[in-house]
């Protein structure tokens, strides 16, 4: 169970098939942390799952400025058929019914991660792998679907994003984290501090030099709790849904780094070099933006994600973010 078989499934709607149902159950996975509502379903004696793509209860949705059709798009523009062969998404049907966008797929989770456990070398070059060969096989892309805009990817954890979501009372863990680590950051990094808030106020110095490196179509979640592997070697990769789009390939890995960290098999830095050999491999040069890329988007990711290396206070990880930020900042034209 797992193959996604998605070009008969498409000519099969959503709704013929929820009709078919036998079982439907509200489920709440362990790992979901946007509020997003999902159900077990049963069809012809074969699990799957279905997820709602609905900004009401979904944080990360609100933030994204998605009104539950994004990932729905990707299904209904063809976008995921194209994903490269060793890439499992999973997605056998989606629709919007004008107010929530829901999303079938098969029930995987046979083939996912076990929870905080450490990646093989085995499975994390393959991972890396696979990743690149997404971004090879979209090099160039750009959006013209409507998914998560660039202005929208770096401000998803900001300050006023934790806000907004504060005075909706939102229940939601990492909204009230993010709060609580944007606080604590000018004490545990006043480098860092001094170089993200300004961006929080204007983010168009990033955005406008990471407009000039390679985009491609970014997955825009490469966290373990969406990752897992058949038998046959395939990477299952789960969730089109949370941040999808055009950016940098490094959006995909930068925030693979920052989320995976504790399960990583090799030091950040040759992370980033084991990524850039399987780039390479499947016939993209990465000769003249690499390095710039690689900066930029890792101060980029601190936009996304630096709350949370606050959070660990002061030490080896927060440093290493707080170096690479530097760099990036050191590229953007108004930097002093």
């Amino acid at each position: 169970m797992g193959d996604t078989g998605s070009a008969g499934a498409a000519r099969t709607s959503l709704a013929d098939l929820l009709d078919r149902a036998e079982e439907r159950t509200p489920w709440q996975p362990d790992d979901t942390k946007s509020g997003a509502r999902f159900e077990r379903v049963v069809i012809g004696g074969e699990r799957f799952v279905l997820k709602y793509q609905d900004p009401q209860d979904d944080w990360l949705l609100r933030a994204a400025g998605d009104d539950g059709r994004a990932y729905v798009r990707l299904w209904e523009r063809g976008i995921l058929d194209r994903l490269p062969d060793v890439i499992d998404h999973a997605v056998v049907a989606a629709a919007f019914d004008g107010t929530v966008g829901m999303v079938l797929l098969h029930d995987v989770s046979d083939a996912l991660l076990a929870p905080d456990t450490t990646f093989t070398p085995a499975q994390h070059a393959r991972f890396l792998d696979h990743m690149a060969a997404l971004h090879a096989a979209f090099w160039g892309w750009r959006d013209d679907v409507g998914l998560t805009a660039l202005e929208r990817r770096y401000l998803l954890f900001s300050p006023a994003v934790a806000a907004a979501e504060a005075a909706r009372g939102s229940e939601a863990l990492v909204p009230t984290l993010m709060a609580r680590g944007w606080l604590r950051l000018p004490d545990a990094s006043p480098a860092l501090a001094d170089v993200v808030f300004p961006l929080f106020d204007d983010p168009a110095p990033l955005l406008d030099a990471l407009a000039r490196v390679p985009h491609t179509l970014v997955h825009g979640d490469w966290k373990a709790a969406n990752l897992g592997s058949h038998p046959d070697g395939r990477t299952v990769l789960l969730d089109f849904g949370e941040a999808p789009g055009e950016a940098s390939p490094l959006a995909d890995l930068s925030w693979y780094l920052a989320l995976n960290t504790t399960l990583l098999p090799e030091p950040k830095d040759s992370v980033l070099e084991t990524y850039r050999r399987a780039l390479e491999g499947h016939g993209v040069a990465t000769d003249g933006w690499w390095e710039q890329a690689v900066a930029l988007e890792l101060l980029g990711c601190v936009l996304q994600f630096g709350w949370e290396k606050a959070l660990g206070g002061p030490g080896a990880e927060l440093s290493w973010w707080e170096e690479w930020a530097l760099r990036g900042a050191a590229l953007l034209p108004d930097h002093r």
